[in-house]
């Protein structure tokens, strides 16, 4: 049985929500060697490279350097 904006089952309760949204899997791997890892991997690598720039213009020492004068 319908109506117009809800539906009535066999055992009379009422369903407000006649029109169910589309359930889905998302099927795409988010592990391993995928496009997105790849760009994510690739993301954090210039992060880590900038970052070394920027410890080496701030300190007046590479890397090296830095840790050795600790």
């Amino acid at each position: 049985m319908t109506s117009k904006s809800f539906t009535i089952n066999e055992l009379g309760q009422l369903n407000n929500f006649a029109i169910e949204p589309k359930v889905y899997v998302d099927q795409t791997p988010r592990a391993g060697f995928t496009e997105y890892a790849e760009k994510l991997n690739g993301r954090l690598a210039m992060i880590g490279f900038v970052s070394l720039i920027a410890l080496e213009v701030v300190t007046g020492h590479g890397l090296i350097g830095w840790l050795t004068n600790l």
